[in-house]
């Protein structure tokens, strides 16, 4: 491991930008371990879990796999990490609570996550928070890099637009292995075009206290919301232009 800012530090970049990173964070062969778990998992060619509908529009190209509903407890060692914790809390409050842990693995020439919020902004409080291990390298060979435009968690609701186009100003990132992103639920982000094989993350998902833990059930698409628990297009979106 890496020297840590302190919380404090980092609590006030999360709520200034958005995010904050801890490069480089989880032990290398702990992250060895871990992806080679997740590969056998997924195989080479997984099925998509979502209809076609929703994966041709939405623009989100990948397959979750959420291993503690399997009965998988082996994700502990990262999900219970003291600092990880410790940061969460600072960020979120003490009476914060584990929502769940999602993997997604997207497949060569995926096109990777389109922009989008996790949950409705309307409401600031009600929002999770993402805690995204990566457990091998992002490169530009295998792209799939991720995209975040800085201080959104304050500015409200995505704007209607085109799924996947970039940007002015967004900030793109290549984690290493082991690099954990802690990401407020309603900035605006993406995952752009897999190139190589294949692309793999984790997301520690918690929520503060008091918020439902249906929170992330309808997401923010730019030409959307979609609600997963019913897999339907609860609105569509247009912008000004259309």
């Amino acid at each position: 491991m890496i020297m840590k800012p302190s919380l404090t530090e980092l609590t006030k970049e999360f709520w200034s930008k958005g995010y904050v990173v801890l490069e480089e964070y989880f032990d290398g062969d702990l992250m060895d371990e871990y992806n080679e778990m997740i590969l056998q998992h997924y195989g080479h060619d997984p099925a998509w879990e979502h209809t076609n509908d929703f994966v041709s529009r939405s623009g989100a190209e990948v397959v979750p796999w959420f291993p503690y509903l399997d009965g998988n407890t082996e994700f502990n060692t990262i999900n219970n990490d003291p600092f990880l914790r410790d940061l969460t809390a600072a960020v979120i409050g003490e009476d914060w609570s584990d929502l769940y842990c999602m993997c997604m693995f997207s497949k060569k020439g995926s096109k990777g996550q389109a922009w989008h919020q996790d949950c409705p902004p309307e409401n600031p409080v009600l929002f999770n928070l993402n805690r995204l291990v990566y457990t091998h390298d992002i490169t530009p060979e295998i792209g799939g890099e991720l995209c975040v435009m800085e201080g959104t968690h304050k500015k409200g609701l995505l704007p209607a637009g085109v799924p996947n186009e970039d940007l002015e100003g967004q900030k793109e990132f290549l984690p290493k292995k082991g690099t954990v992103v802690l990401l407020h639920g309603h900035c605006w982000h993406k995952v752009k075009e897999v190139k190589g094989e294949w692309r793999v993350s984790t997301n520690f998902r918690a929520i503060p206290s008091g918020v439902p833990e249906d929170v992330t059930d309808v997401c923010v698409y730019r030409n959307m919301r979609y609600r997963f628990s019913t897999e339907e297009v609860v609105e569509e979106r247009f912008s000004e232009a259309e």
